[in-house]
């Protein structure tokens, strides 16, 4: 299964609870946090959810 590269680029301060929440069930806490994540349905409705905030790359 392919992963994608999810990176935090933008503050969270200010950001709804929900999208914080969901930046940090993907292992994003500071500016500049990487994380690896498997390419299902799942982490693309995360991605979907704060697309604002990261840049994602594939596999």
């Amino acid at each position: 299964m392919a992963n994608v590269e999810i990176t935090l680029k933008k503050s969270l301060i200010g950001s709804k609870k929900d999208q914080i929440a969901t930046a940090y069930s993907l292992g994003l806490r500071k500016i500049g946090d990487k994380t690896s994540q498997p390419d299902n349905p799942q982490t693309q409705g995360k991605i979907k959810k704060i697309i604002h905030l990261i840049e994602v790359k594939e596999g």
